[in-house]
């Protein structure tokens, strides 16, 4: 029997944590089943390196932004350098963007122009918007419903760890929550709760490799492979055999990005 497919829709491929092991990495992701992953740039500076890893293993597709917690101490990136990066084939998202209060309140303003931005140009590319949302609630459920009443644009919200309201919000403009590695903690029976409130049909998986590790990994560093320990746990949220789960992910997967479900068929 084959090992059913899944996605890692977000991790970091280009940290130092993986230099000179993408190879072993990418293929543990193989047999475990993930077939795809999603690399998130954070910084424009390391955009080269991202999309070079892209570029050079076939499994990998890439997004870019500039993170919240990195807005101050960054150049603002603009909507047309963010546009211009939609002609590569295998650049697929928007992200992440968003608002983190929790390291970096101090930077509020220039967080929210930011990603003002950053739904501009998921609104021209028509590529999902990835965002990142920590301590920000309020701001973040007012700030996405604004904008999405400007000018519809798809998104998901990564690593989703937030409250119920937030889930709400998003779910209600038709947007996608990801489940890490945090759902599977122990202590995490409030997010499990909030995924279990949600339709099936609008979640994602992910690891935030290197980050958020699950069991039995949990305290080393994470990698896509272990999407698969974070997807059994979210079949079991949803009453769901770890077959059809991952299927359901993998439709999902594909109808918020569809520029990776369609690679390759261009060709």
């Amino acid at each position: 029997m084959s090992t059913p497919r899944i996605t890692d829709s977000h991790c970091h491929l280009d940290f130092p944590d993986f230099e000179g092991e993408l190879d072993q990495v990418i293929a543990r992701a193989a047999d475990a089943g993930v077939t795809r992953m999603v690399t998130i740039c954070t910084k424009m500076a390391n955009l080269e390196q991202v999309r070079s890893i892209a570029e050079a293993h076939d499994p990998v597709f890439f997004a870019a932004a500039t993170h919240p917690m990195s807005v101050a101490s960054e150049p603002m990136v603009s909507v047309d350098e963010l546009v211009a990066l939609a002609a590569h084939p295998k650049f697929v998202g928007i992200g992440e963007s968003g608002l983190d209060y929790h390291y970096t309140a101090d930077s509020r303003d220039v967080q929210i122009e930011s990603l003002r931005i950053h739904i501009e140009a998921a609104r021209r590319t028509r590529l999902p918007l990835i965002i990142h949302a920590r301590d920000a609630d309020e701001d973040m459920a007012r700030i996405l419903t604004e904008e999405h009443a400007n000018g519809a644009y798809s998104c998901v919200m990564h690593c989703f760890s937030s409250g119920a309201g937030l889930a709400r919000a998003a779910l209600d403009l038709g947007f996608y929550l990801s489940m890490s590695g945090i759902a599977t903690f122990p202590r995490s029976q409030d997010v499990r709760d909030i995924f279990a409130a949600a339709p099936v049909d609008r979640i994602l998986v992910e690891t935030d490799a290197p980050y958020l590790a699950p069991p039995p990994h949990r305290g080393r560093r994470n990698e896509p492979a272990y999407t698969a320990h974070t997807a059994k746990v979210g079949a079991g949220i949803y009453g769901l055999s770890y077959e059809d789960f991952a299927a359901q992910t993998q439709a999902n997967f594909d109808r918020l990005f569809s520029k990776a479900a369609t690679y390759g068929a261009q060709a």
